[in-house]
């Protein structure tokens, strides 16, 4: 059978790939798009998109909760798990939809299966009817990452989950361990919290969300512990078993305790999908389960790319969609800016939330550069009182001579929705003059993102 021709070919449905197809499609290139499960990817299906519904839920009970404060009185409040976790999976199919819509729009063809790498600019696609091959001078790699296993906790749907279980809960655990505090961790911490589960959290480094900046990291601990979540920092599990129905977890380090719990979570990290990809004798480079590129997404083998998660960290939707665009338009002969990680804003969607770009204060000073940092809290903001939202606060980071704005960190109600406004003022590369002369409205609770600005250069109005 002779191949079928293509001039991009895309590895992958994720937010890397599906936007790679597109993009390559708008730029006039035929594009075919391999994906074998589900368009959308882990995002859509198993990651972000189902996440934030659940904890969409979770915010709605927490708020009826506090309805009291708002001279609002309703009756006692109680989750429906069977039917929160059916909204989740409909809004996850409602969008896994629209991605199947954008691939008939953009007229790209999708083949449902598993590709390989078949030899130079070849690829075998073994479908359940059969296979198929597939030519095409660029192909692009989006195969993206899973979990982390550890050993003695493989996921058995009983005791030990990963977040694929633990979005689709037949029940809450009275008892339950997250071993890991990056953001699936804590996002997990806060929903599951919220739906009536003794929620513990044991974490390795010193503290939890370790890549955030230490202050923001600090004040999300004391929240989570304010409300109930027990935190085990600088510890690591010597010894896990089932006995009796449940998880014995002994810890090592800061804290010498045994946990015990009905489930316990899985949330230690990922690595990449390079297994089975047609790698071997090609001369695609991996370490640490993650393919290695140059800035445009290029591989040592001429014609392969990776993107998005399989390329490594930051290891986000975002990422990974910039990046296919970047690759895309470098194959269709345009001159597109290599992706610069530090300008990747990050998203923590825990209560309360956590929003970063950039530095931290303590990267910053540790790269040797002198800084000016502000501080704003948003129990000084006119908006975030109305709102009865007063915790946290904003955080900048900048170059002390240039004014660069070199990091922002927030931490807060709805902040992941307000740091794109940093994101675009790194991507613009303005100053604090720049920032200090914008105009913002009021009342805002962004006037606190105004206002740290302000109070770096000791010019804070309102505190």
């Amino acid at each position: 059978m002779n191949d079928m021709k293509f001039d991009v070919i895309v590895v992958g449905g994720g937010p890397g790939g599906y936007v790679a197809a597109i993009r390559a499609s708008q730029l006039g290139l035929r594009t075919a798009l391999v994906e074998k499960a589900h368009l959308g990817g882990i995002c859509l299906n198993w990651g972000c998109i189902p996440t934030k519904a659940l904890l969409r839920s979770a915010d709605v009970l927490r708020l009826i909760g506090s309805a009291n404060s708002f001279g609002i009185e309703v009756g006692q409040a109680s989750p429906n798990l069977e039917a929160i976790v059916k909204r989740s999976r409909n809004v996850a199919a409602q969008l896994q939809r629209g991605v199947s819509a954008l691939m008939k729009k953009h007229h790209i063809q999708v083949f449902t299966g598993h590709a390989r790498l078949d030899g130079p600019q070849r690829l075998k696609v073994t479908q359940e009817q059969g296979s198929l091959n597939l030519s095409a001078p660029h192909i692009i790699l989006a195969t993206g990452a899973r979990a982390r296993l550890l050993p003695g906790m493989e996921p058995d749907g009983k005791h030990f989950w990963t977040y694929r279980q633990a979005l689709v809960p037949q029940s809450v655990p009275k008892r339950l361990v997250i071993v890991g505090a990056g953001a699936i961790g804590i996002e997990f911490a806060s929903f599951y919290h919220a739906m009536g589960a003794h929620v513990s959290v044991v974490e390795m480094a010193e503290r939890i969300l370790p890549v955030e900046d230490e202050e923001i990291s600090t004040h999300v601990a004391q929240c989570l512990t304010r409300d109930g979540i027990r935190l085990y920092v600088g510890c690591a599990l010597q010894s896990c078993k089932v006995e009796r129905g449940a998880v014995q977890l002994r810890l090592e380090g800061k804290s010498n305790e045994t946990l015990q719990a009905d489930v316990v979570l899985v949330a230690a990290g990922i690595v990449g999908n390079v297994e089975d990809l047609g790698l071997e004798g090609t001369r695609v480079k991996v370490e640490r389960s993650h393919v290695l590129v140059d800035d445009f997404c290029r591989t040592d083998e001429p014609g392969v790319y990776a993107i998005g998660d399989l390329a490594g960290a930051p290891w986000l939707a975002h990422k990974a969609s910039h990046e296919a665009v970047i690759c895309v338009e470098k194959i269709a002969g345009l001159d597109p800016h290599p992706l610069d990680p530090r300008n990747v804003p990050a998203c923590t969607y825990s209560h309360p939330q956590v929003a970063s770009i950039g530095y931290t204060e303590a990267q910053a000073r540790s790269a040797g550069k002198a800084v000016k940092v502000g501080k704003f809290p948003f129990a000084a903001n006119g908006k975030a009182i109305a709102m009865g939202a007063t915790g946290g606060f904003v955080k900048v980071v900048f170059e002390a001579e240039s004014g660069e704005l070199l990091g922002a960190h927030m931490v807060g109600e709805e902040v992941t929705e307000m740091i794109q406004g940093y994101a675009i003022a790194r991507g613009l590369e303005t100053t604090e003059a720049e920032l200090i002369e914008s105009i913002v409205p009021h009342p805002t609770m962004s006037e606190a993102m105004h206002e740290a600005v302000l109070s770096a250069y000791e010019r804070a109005l309102h505190i």
